[in-house]
């Protein structure tokens, strides 16, 4: 299968992903449910992600990798579908549900596939595409949902997606060379052990911190938008996403930043910091600079994330599979919490208050980090 097909699969598998997201206050409305509820769409989908990517990987060591990959794109087709014509916020739950369990088999498909199929050079500069794939495809999601929503229905954009995905899942080969006589089947709860390192939980901890703070700010960004500049228009509502996909470009420079500041925990710890202020910068009641202080949210999360994923490799003694399945799965139990519990705070006391639990958070994320750089770590 080329690279370019797959990476097709991997921009219209985040489609589904983070295609609800700009459309919670027509939910809300539509369905009359209040905005914290309205965010277990997203909750939904991203617990299964908190904790099937340990367990999948056993089952991706038994099948071919492509094989996974095509049922679970038809089956988010299916679901996707489903979503769209759903008449009660219940069938919505189900549907992002079923989603939320597929969408680790077809990640962990993707990766796997790449990672058995290339190696050396080829392998990080493909992995490196498929990341970017991934953020162009939540950009596009959240972007594209919101215009499809504004210029026609939103249930069109839901069609689309479904249609892509058929269509993808179709032209996926169904062989592949597979070298099965000297594949390892993986059993990671045997080396969840080696992951006590008190230096690894430390950098899982910034990780669910991070993500916790970044899915709630993007969860409730269309409420937010609504209640402080009177935005209503799901035109620029989407627009204002554009500070997503920016900060995405901005963290390119990660390898220079890793190249000046040798520790990576003062890189971490001083990335953090900029986190903590422009938490402190969304509070302005001016638009143009909190689309300033938003760009500068997603570039800070998307250095941590670029530099924190391979540190967790370089200091674990674990298998690779264990470690990244740990990773992911502290990543995604943040932004399981963080797209729920901000919302009550959000919906009781504003959005004040909302920013100030976000910093808060946000801060223990600082203080593991500084905990490891105090510690004297030279892991770079």
């Amino acid at each position: 299968m080329s690279l370019f097909k797959l990476l097709l699969c991997s921009v219209c598998t985040f489609l589904v992903l983070y295609a609800p997201q700009p459309l919670l206050p027509i939910f809300s409305e539509l369905y009359d449910v209040s905005i914290a509820n309205s965010g277990t769409l997203m909750t939904v989908t991203m617990l299964p992600l908190a904790i099937a990517p340990l367990c999948y990987g056993v089952m991706l060591s038994q099948f071919n990798p492509l094989s996974i990959l095509r049922i679970a794109l038809l089956i988010l087709a299916a679901s996707n579908l489903l979503f769209a014509y759903s008449d009660y916020f219940s069938g919505l739950l189900i549907c992002r549900l079923i989603q939320g369990l597929t969408l680790p088999a077809a990640l962990i498909g993707m990766t796997s596939y790449i990672g058995t199929t290339f190696q050396g050079d080829a392998l990080q500069r493909n992995m490196t595409l498929y990341i970017g794939s991934s953020i162009i495809g939540g950009y596009l999601g959240r972007m594209l949902a919101a215009n499809f929503a504004a210029f026609w229905q939103w249930q069109n954009f839901f069609y689309l997606v479904s249609v892509s995905l058929v269509v993808l899942a179709m032209i996926i080969p169904k062989q592949v060379k597979r070298e099965e006589s000297t594949k390892q089947k993986i059993k990671p709860w045997l080396h969840l052990a080696h992951l006590k390192d008190t230096v690894l939980l430390r950098l899982f901890v910034a990780v669910f911190f991070m993500f916790f703070c970044f899915a709630a700010l993007l969860n409730f960004l269309p409420f937010i938008v609504q209640n402080q500049y009177g935005i209503t228009d799901n035109k620029e509502i989407g627009f204002i996403y554009t500070g997503y996909l920016v900060g995405a470009i901005l963290s390119v420079c990660t390898p220079w930043l890793n190249r000046k500041v040798k520790n990576a925990w003062a890189l971490l710890s001083l990335m953090f910091i900029l986190y903590c202020i422009s938490h402190i910068m969304l509070t302005s009641h001016i638009l143009s600079l909190f689309i300033i202080s938003f760009t500068l949210f997603c570039g800070c999360m998307f250095v941590i994330h670029a530099t924190a994923a391979p540190l967790a490799n370089k200091i674990s003694t674990a298998p690779a599979s264990v470690t990244n399945g740990a990773y992911v799965s502290f990543y995604y139990s943040g932004g399981a919490l963080g797209s729920f519990l901000p919302g009550f705070i959000f919906e009781e006391y504003g959005y004040i208050a909302f920013l100030a639990c976000l910093l808060v958070c946000c801060s223990f994320g600082l203080i593991a980090c500084l905990a490891n750089y105090k510690q004297g770590t030279s892991i770079t």
